[in-house]
């Protein structure tokens, strides 16, 4: 570790809101450029900086520093420096000068703790000099407090998460309970809490750390999907994680139900334990969608005229639909909540056109969503209307919620959408908190319908808000079956009905779009891979090397989103003098890459240029499963910017790129709402709980003119047999049922829902 003390000669630049900063120090005589987060930090001001030395290939030698603390001008030159450097308003060089004069080497213990003296001074009033002295105190405080968090392994971006929560609080909270850190501040984990109450002392049976392991294995819990946990399986998780014994856990589950940081509920034999949050987020989404719910009671005249509309619309659109597509138009007309799955080629999109046809030869406003901004776009093409992803649709406005830890939307209960009709797609996508910010937007008496496959996985947040819905059978469903003869001329979508049942598939290679190479060693699959993508495919499909997508059920492993992606960028966008890079951690990214965003940012700031560099749209949120390409990387400004779909560009802040990952490979899960010219499948060998059938449906069904297996025939065999997919603790069909009152057995009776789904 190398070590610099000297004083900021000046910034060249600095993020106000992260603290990302490059400056000038000057030490001995010598400057030294320097990089990191150091918000709060003056020109003028004298420091002690630890740190790395970097040879940087355009800027040279710098100091990336990673701890730094303020340090007493020891002089009366290097006071004045500081003063009258700006850091403090009010005061300039020339006032600066007088005050060092004036007081000498007392000069910061005057202003500290005999501000009022500051009056001798000519020119500085009582009014200023209690200014001057604010802004003095404000700075030193700020600047201890991250001489105290570094003691605790503290990084100065998370100082400055945890000083602009709690500002002078935060000493008491680190020594009394570290553990509010991990409720409070996004960024904190259980994990990084536990290790700081260790280092304050904080016992390994506390009350707090006992309580906050709870919600942390919830929380885990919930990024598996998870809703509830059953209690057995809560207290053999918590007591693996606290390393406790199992009796302390349980006998704090009643207080923190008490407390409302729970809710623990007993179904049949089990006791069910809930986070509050989320059993309240499923028993609003049942009352808000049961509210939707009406059924219009029409009369014999009525309904011809309905039956005549959909007949009349079958010409016109040139379809011959089937009873069951019959079905999902009429009922959309007479119904509040109406939910279509079926898997692809039978003809849901085909029904969301005659049903936006219905309603606007009716006059009705109509609004169309769906999860991601691939899907919407998707659903734009195939109807001719515009739809929005959810998030734009209810307005995301940046803001998180602090109790929920959610994103805030313009649209509400307060302010809800103005439509008759609301059709969302790719249900299977959307999770449980997206689903209640919607409902919370629908008036009573708006059409909501419901578009997805049941089948395909659920979504990345916790619940499976479509199976649910569907297992209640509380609404009106139409589960669609028969493929339509045009696209039983792709073997995509036959295959993939055939994996959905259970059956085999062929891998003959007569097939013009579904093609399987067998491959037994993953440095062929590597070889084969680039060769597909760089020179085979994209003829093949009328595509860029970019839009085709590997896909693959792993993170770690030889053929693992991580070992993979190492692999394509060095072959797809080779190191070029003329590619600007960046290596943050493990991670290198260069100009030219293709990166996903892989967690939600609400307050993420996007534009949308014209071919002049003028903005000509702009907004926030980028979200998990977006994916774009790097355009430039500026080190001097601290930033990369990302290109994503819609032309729409981003800025991040070079200290800040956990948000991102290079995306040439990404997890089948990653892929949902997406659809690809060409998808590449590696499928040689891995974990049972993720090679499934479920997995191998999805993955098959993202491809629209081409999918490539390479690997081992046994391997999809096994997948195709293999339904032992991760089940989800979730209880939103209950809770729809509960609200509406319908005795749960018989509910599940003649639905053609499985009972697995319970």
């Amino acid at each position: 570790m190398d070590t610099a003390r000297g004083f900021v000669d000046h910034i060249i630049y600095q993020n106000p809101d992260n603290g990302y900063t490059v400056l000038v120090l000057v030490a001995d005589g010598e400057e030294i450029t320097c990089t990191g987060t150091l918000k709060g930090i003056d020109e003028g001001e004298n420091i002690e900086a630890e740190g790395v030395f970097i040879e940087h290939p355009v800027y040279g030698s710098q100091l990336k520093i990673s701890t730094y603390r303020s340090v007493i001008p020891d002089d009366a030159y290097g006071m004045e420096r500081y003063l009258g450097s700006g850091a403090i308003k009010g005061i300039g060089e020339a006032l600066a000068r007088r005050i060092v004069k004036r007081f000498g080497s007392d000069t910061f213990r005057i202003i500290e703790e005999e501000p009022e003296r500051l009056i001798e001074i000519k020119g500085i009033s009582e009014r200023i000099a209690r200014e001057i002295a604010e802004q003095m105190r404000d700075k030193k405080e700020m600047r201890e407090a991250f001489v105290f968090l570094q003691r605790y392994g503290i990084s100065n971006t998370l100082a400055v998460k945890i000083y602009n929560a709690y500002g002078a609080r935060l000493y008491g909270i680190m020594n009394e309970n570290p553990y509010r850190l991990a409720e409070d501040i996004s960024g904190v984990g259980f994990r990084t809490a536990d290790e700081i109450a260790r280092a304050v002392g904080i016992h390994t049976d506390s009350e707090y750390r006992i309580r906050s392991g709870i919600l942390y294995t919830l929380l885990q819990a919930s990024t598996d999907g998870h809703i509830y946990l059953p209690a057995d399986t809560l207290a053999a998780k918590a007591e693996e994680i606290l390393a406790v014994d199992r009796e302390l856990i349980a006998s704090q589950l009643n207080n923190m139900a008490m407390d409302k940081k729970l809710v623990i509920k007993r179904h049949d034999k089990e006791q069910r334990v809930y986070s509050y949050l989320y059993y309240y987020a499923e028993l609003k989404c049942a009352k808000l969608l049961c509210d939707l719910n009406f059924t219009e009671d029409n009369n014999a005249e009525e309904e011809a005229r309905v039956r005549g509309g959909i007949e009349k619309l079958s010409e016109v659109l040139a379809m011959e639909p089937d009873d069951l597509q019959i079905k999902a138009i009429y009922e959309s007309t007479r119904r509040g909540v109406v939910i279509i799955s079926g898997g692809p080629g039978t003809g849901k999109t085909t029904i969301i056109n005659s049903i936006i046809q219905y309603f606007a030869e009716q006059s009705q406003d109509i609004l169309l969503a769906a999860p991601t901004g691939r899907a919407a776009k998707r659903m734009t093409e195939a109807t001719g209307y515009e739809a929005k992803t959810i998030h734009r649709l209810l307005e995301v406005n940046g803001a998180v919620s602090e109790e929920s830890g959610n994103a805030r939307f313009e649209r509400n209960e307060d302010n809800p959408l103005e439509a008759d009709v609301i059709i969302i797609d790719e249900m299977s996508m959307v999770d449980i908190h997206l689903f209640l910010a919607l409902l919370q937007a629908v008036s009573i008496g708006t059409r909501l319908i419901l578009v997805g496959d049941m089948d395909q996985l659920p979504s990345v947040g916790p619940g499976q808000v479509l199976k649910d819905i569907i297992a209640s059978a509380c609404f009106s469903t139409v589960i669609l079956k028969k493929i339509f003869r045009q696209a039983a001329e792709s073997d995509i979508i036959v295959n993939a009905h055939r994996i959905n049942r259970g059956e085999a598939i062929s891998l003959d290679n007569k097939s013009r779009d579904f093609f399987f190479l067998e491959r037994k060693d993953h440095e062929v699959v590597y070889k084969h891979m680039i060769q597909l993508i760089s020179e085979k495919l994209p003829p093949y499909v009328e595509a860029s090397p970019y839009d085709i997508q590997v896909l693959t059920p792993m993170r770690k492993g030889y053929l693992g989103v991580e070992t993979l992606n190492r692999i394509l960028q060095q072959y797809l966008n080779p190191p070029d003098e003329k590619k600007k890079e960046y290596q943050a951690g493990e991670q290198l990214y260069r100009v030219g890459d293709k990166v996903m965003q892989i967690k939600n940012n609400y307050g993420m700031e996007w534009e949308v240029l014209s071919k002049y560099g003028i903005p000509i749209d702009k907004g926030l949120g980028i979200f998990n499963g977006d994916s774009g390409i790097i355009r430039e990387i500026n080190e001097m400004a601290g930033s990369m910017t990302v290109e994503f779909d819609e032309q729409k560009r981003v800025t991040y802040p070079l200290a800040h790129l956990e948000e991102i990952e290079l995306a040439y490979a990404i997890t089948i899960h990653k892929s949902q709402g997406s659809e690809y010219p060409a998808v590449i499948l590696p499928l040689l060998s891995g974990p049972r709980m993720l090679f499934n059938r479920n997995l191998l449906y999805t993955s098959v069904t993202r491809a629209r003119k081409c999918v490539t297996i390479l690997g081992s025939r046994e391997t999809i065999s096994e997948m195709i047999k293999n339904i032992s997919q991760n089940s989800r603790c979730t209880s939103l069909h209950e809770r729809i049922r509960e609200v509406g009152g319908i005795d749960m057995s018989a509910a599940i009776e003649g639905t053609g829902i499985r009972r697995e789904q319970e």
